[in-house]
């Protein structure tokens, strides 16, 4: 169990920096933070995925919340205004925890009020529950945005008025503009119509983030409970909500039509190919298998595939078609593929239902696609790259600026294409010769003397964790002597206690922060910060290196410690940020919750035990 005492309850700064997530299998979720501050435009207690996984849409902000006990009112609510908070409700709060899901234990008087949350699986409804271990009156007041939950609302003459109608005794409509929420809550309550906006609410994560910070929230009416010790409310997009369940387990795991898929990470990300590509094996095929689960991730992007590539990412938009602009999404595939079969044996999924699919791929690779994705025909490597246009994981790119553009034959493109072709050779040996041609190109051209190393591209030196991937997958073409030596450079120039860097301080290139605003983050993304994620590969190549030696695995252990700390400790809770800084104390960012950074934290406690 996660907790969190008086000591980061009752303290804005410590309480506010804890993030709290509870998701409901659609992409929709609830989230704050710990003292109920919400510091993002994307917190909220109802975000509801209207169209799976996207669509996503702040509904109810939050409740502000009062207590009445002994004839005095306490305010449980924390909010941020220009120059000032108010309420301070977090001076009441004397705990919190995940029990899976969020409690928060409030000490008023004599009197202790616990409240719950959780959201059913497979719908748009967040359950709030209050308890009390004596009688008090309690007033909830709903503050609604009803907006995309990339952006923010301001005070307008568009809303109608009443923004509300009672469907029954139970029930509340809400409907300011044109998509419903519907209001559960007990007999019992009394109804007061309001009509208030409250105004220029300050999210202070997206201030530091350089984009709009302020928001005006809506308040349709006041909901009181006289004399009460159990209230419980359900907010949903549904007229019936089932109320069926607790927040599914995995997340990341939500729908897509018929089939599932994997969110990249909360709170803003949608499902990319890449990002569910390398999260399949930690989410869905560790000692807890859930092979159905990988199968339905597989098919859904195979049948996606466009011109030999996977969809680098379905837009927040249903209507639109996906983007395929990535060299690497597609080859990562392969390796979830060989590592389905690895786990489960079975073959004859693959062959009926993805191989046909998988020749498509390889055909298409080696005579061209899209952005110049190609073989070259000399030496067996893959090329890609074209102007404007950024194809590998170090995707950040600013108006025309692309960041780190890779173009020509980055080092992870190579490894990921021979993986491929060996394991498409345990269905077509015909790609054996392609694979050799492969290997004994790289072997001759990437080796970087200077640094002991290898080279990030083809004339490139820079000393990046790309290489690592050379090491970690299913098949590689560097030898173990070599391994050792590429290895020692990660571990001093890239480790740390977070992850991996993306490139070496020693570079000129090195943004050791990532912070500011876009351009200034965008810059830092690839060019110093650490992921998380890249500790999953590294720790796999360091004791295959060692020939999984227990001193080996011991070590990797250790490496371990503190992304684990961080995940029960800080940010996101229970969850592993997207990225930290490059620089020390490696201060956690981006998203709070990453898939990629949470399933390969998993495989590898699995993997290395």
């Amino acid at each position: 169990m996660i907790r969190c005492g008086p000591e980061i309850c009752t303290s804005l700064e410590a309480g506010s920096s804890r993030e709290w997530l509870v998701t409901n299998g659609l992409g929709g979720f609830a989230s704050s933070t710990v003292c109920g501050l919400n510091t993002r435009r994307y917190h909220g207690l109802l975000v509801a995925a209207l169209h799976p996984p996207v669509g996503r849409m702040v509904m109810l902000s939050k409740l502000e919340e009062t207590v009445i006990v002994n004839g005095r009112t306490y305010e449980l609510g924390v909010n941020r205004y220009p120059g000032a908070v108010h309420p301070q409700g977090h001076r009441y709060l004397v705990e919190f925890y995940l029990d899976p899901t969020p409690v928060w234990v409030y000490r008023i008087e004599e009197v202790t009020v616990i409240k719950r949350l959780r959201m059913a699986d497979g719908e748009n409804s967040t359950c709030i529950e209050y308890e009390s271990n004596a009688p008090i009156d309690l007033e909830l007041r709903p503050l609604i945005a009803f907006r995309d939950y990339h952006s923010t609302v301001r005070e307008n003459g568009t809303l109608s008025l009443p923004a509300y109608s009672h469907e029954d005794s139970t029930c509340i409509r809400i409907e300011p503009y044109d998509v419903p929420m519907f209001l559960h809550h007990p007999a019992q309550a009394e109804i007061e119509p309001t009509g208030h906006w409250y105004l220029n609410f300050e999210y202070e994560v997206e201030r530091a983030r350089g984009l709009d910070f302020r928001e005006d929230l809506f308040q349709p009416f006041v909901l009181r409970f006289a004399s009460t010790q159990h209230v419980r409310i359900i907010a949903s997009a549904e007229r019936r909500p089932a109320d069926n369940a607790a927040s599914p387990s995995g997340p990341f795991l939500v729908k897509r039509g018929d089939k599932k898929t994997i969110l990249a990470g909360y709170h803003w990300f949608a499902d990319w190919g890449r990002d569910a590509m390398i999260a399949l094996p930690g989410l869905t095929l560790l000692k807890d298998a859930r092979p159905e689960i990988a199968r339905d991730i597989l098919e859904t992007f195979a049948q996606a595939s466009n011109q030999g590539m996977l969809p680098n990412r379905f837009t927040d938009n249903a209507n639109e078609a996906p983007e395929y602009n990535t060299a690497d999404a597609t080859l990562w595939m392969f390796e979830a593929v060989r590592l389905y079969l690895e786990r489960t044996g079975d073959r004859e999924f693959i062959q009926s239902r993805l191989l046909p699919k998988l020749v498509e791929i390889i055909d298409w690779h080696v005579r061209g696609t899209r952005y110049g994705i190609r073989v070259d025909p000399n030496d067996g490597l893959l090329s890609c790259g074209a102007d404007g246009v950024q194809l590998t994981w170090m995707d950040a790119k600013v108006g025309d600026w692309v960041v780190t553009p890779r173009r020509g034959k980055p080092v992870e493109i190579q490894a990921l294409w021979y993986n491929a072709l060996c394991v498409m050779q345990q269905f077509r040996p015909r790609y054996e010769q392609l694979a050799a041609q492969c290997r004994a190109s790289f072997r001759a051209r990437f080796w970087n003397h200077s640094e002991g190393c290898l080279l990030d591209c083809i004339g490139d030196a820079s000393i990046r964790p790309n290489q690592v991937f050379t090491l970690s997958l299913g098949y590689t073409m560097v030898p173990q002597q070599e391994s050792l030596r590429i290895l020692a450079v990660i571990e001093r120039d890239l480790l740390t206690p977070m992850g991996l860097r993306t490139l070496s301080p020693r570079d000129p290139n090195y943004r050791g922060r990532y912070r500011g605003g876009v351009l200034e983050r965008d810059g830092a993304y690839h060019q110093g910060t650490v992921w998380p994620w890249l500790l999953g590969p590294f720790l796999r190549a360091y004791v295959r290196a060692h020939d999984g030696s227990e001193a080996a695995r011991a070590q990797a252990r250790l490496w371990m410690q503190h992304l684990e700390r961080h995940r029960v400790e800080e940010a996101g809770l229970g969850y592993v940020s997207e990225i930290a800084d490059g620089d020390a104390p490696h201060r956690p960012g981006g998203c709070i919750a990453q898939a990629w950074s949470v399933a390969e934290l998993l495989r590898a406690k699995e993997e290395i035990g």
